[in-house]
């Protein structure tokens, strides 16, 4: 009985492996100087994206060659920023209870 099951499963077996390893086989449609331009035009492409939403969001790109200085801030306030900026390092921000949020006080508490 056991004869009987094998037979056909070492056939499908045999099948399956040519079929396999036939589609293996197949000629590749493309040259190599083919494959080798579609790369190069690949890698010439390579962080194109990146370099468009760049340009899209540079407001003036050449405002690095500018002397003039920026306006609209005077040195005080701008002093008062970096100052802020500078002391927002050097103590944490305040927390708040997260529990707390959306409690009555009702029901809450150890003398409840």
């Amino acid at each position: 009985m056991i004869r009987n099951f094998l037979r056909p499963a070492a056939l499908a077996l045999a099948i399956a492996a040519t079929l396999g390893l036939g589609a293996c086989s197949v000629a590749p449609t493309t040259t190599q100087d083919e494959a080798a331009a579609r790369r190069a035009s690949t890698y010439a492409d390579f962080g194109k994206a990146v370099r468009e939403a760049r340009a899209k969001q540079t407001i003036n790109p050449t405002a690095g060659r500018s002397a003039d200085p920026v306006a609209g801030v005077d040195g005080e306030s701008a002093q008062h920023a970096i100052d802020r900026y500078q002391n927002s390092f050097k103590e944490p921000p305040r927390t708040f209870n997260v529990l707390g949020i959306g409690t009555s006080g009702f029901g809450v508490g150890p003398g409840y």
